[in-house]
């Protein structure tokens, strides 16, 4: 399975993967999940936001134990983040069918669209708007970097975007999700490839728009400029800064120029912040700190800046009985994270849980992401155990 998933959306030139919401590689990717699906007998289909399920048992059943994670990736991301979930549900429930499990309970695995956001600048769309975190309204004014509103992206690749909102049906027929992920960083103590996730940090992503005037780079007297691109600078710095004092995170990752010619001065940058702290009061000072110190440097610069928040997720801790469960099960530790998955998403709906593979490295959202084959081996057999546990009648 990872061979064949493995050159699906790989840019030669960089070695990361473009695996967008909704292009030709996202659909490569789903073609695959569905060919995985059927070639195991799973009933296959679609929920009304695009994400693919694949079920064992009966889905109306209720109460179903479901696992999986997301094949789509951030710009020029690695091959773990997302896939080594969706390719080890598959193959923990190959596991399990090959010692000849006895389910109790329905078993899905599911593939959740649009988690990285890449495309649209939302994260997890897929799963908010199942669970309403997300409204049909906010998802239909979502467009990407060259004006495609979500809908019609949607449509394009074969989903009716009339469809899209939240799924209280489908919600209710899950009694647990389990989610396993590639570790991003590294607080897997040596010799424990596997831990149990036991809360997300709040986290979400803010838009800063910084605007000042177009003029000639050649002759406009440095006193006379109104220059977004310092102003910007200024607060790149301020960020680093305010989240080392904070013990949290904050980053600028992407930006955008206006009109983006060498020799011009910029009339707008718009810088796009990435922030998450161990707590939602120390993120919500962090953020307003950083403001602050962009519009006081705006004022000097004679640009203005305009705050947005584009997304923004609270702690998350994961079902505590689950959790406590699945970690005595597996003798795992339990660790924090800092990343958002759908996991935090479904959390406000359903019991969730999330697995993590050791990551040598802790580099992630990068073409060197990694985790050893016998890890993920280990992995898989870590997920087939808790799925059995959950899933199935005692062997």
């Amino acid at each position: 399975m990872w061979a064949e998933l493995l050159p699906v959306g790989r840019s030669a030139a960089t070695g990361g993967y473009r695996r967008h919401a909704w292009n030709s590689a996202d659909a490569e990717c789903r073609a695959w999940f569905e060919q995985q699906a059927r070639s195991r007998g799973l009933a296959y289909g679609t929920d009304r936001n695009g994400n693919q399920w694949a079920w064992h048992g009966d889905p109306a059943a209720g109460n179903a134990v479901v696992t999986g994670s997301h094949l789509d990736s951030v710009p020029d991301g690695g091959a773990y983040d997302g896939p080594l979930g969706v390719i080890s549900a598959f193959a923990a429930y190959d596991e399990l069918r090959a010692r000849g499990a006895e389910f109790t309970r329905p078993l899905a695995i599911v593939n959740f669209g649009d988690e990285e956001g890449a495309r649209f600048g939302v994260a997890c769309v897929g799963s908010r708007l199942a669970t309403g975190a997300l409204d049909r309204e906010a998802a239909h004014a979502l467009r990407d970097a060259d004006g495609v509103r979500l809908p019609d992206a949607m449509e394009r690749a074969g989903h009716d975007p009339a469809l899209i909102g939240p799924d209280p049906e489908l919600l209710g027929r899950i009694g647990a999700f389990v989610e396993l992920h590639v570790e991003q960083g590294r607080f897997l103590p040596e010799g424990r490839p596997v831990g149990v996730a036991g809360a997300i940090w709040p986290h979400g992503r803010w838009r800063f728009d910084f605007h000042g005037e177009a003029n000639h780079a050649g002759t406009t007297l440095l006193a006379d400029r109104r220059d977004p691109m310092l102003t910007y600078a200024t607060t790149v710095l301020a960020a680093r800064k305010k989240a080392r004092l904070a013990g949290a995170l904050a980053t600028f990752g992407k930006v955008a120029v206006e009109p983006n010619g060498t020799n011009a001065i910029a009339s707008l940058v718009r810088g796009w912040l990435d922030s998450r702290a161990p707590d939602e009061q120390t993120l919500g000072h962090l953020v307003a700190g950083i403001e602050q110190a962009a519009v006081e440097r705006g004022g000097r610069d004679g640009v203005l800046v305009e705050l947005t928040r584009e997304s923004y997720t609270p702690v998350v801790d994961f079902d505590g009985p689950l959790r406590d469960r699945l970690a005595q099960l597996l003798d795992a530790p339990v660790l924090p994270t800092g990343a958002g998955h759908d996991a935090g998403i479904l959390a406000a709906a359903v019991p969730t849980a999330m697995l993590f593979v050791r990551n040598p490295s802790g580099v992630s959202h990068s073409p060197a992401e990694h985790a050893e084959r016998a890890d993920c081996h280990a992995g898989v057999t870590a997920l087939a155990r808790v799925l059995e546990d959950l899933a199935c009648r005692p062997s």
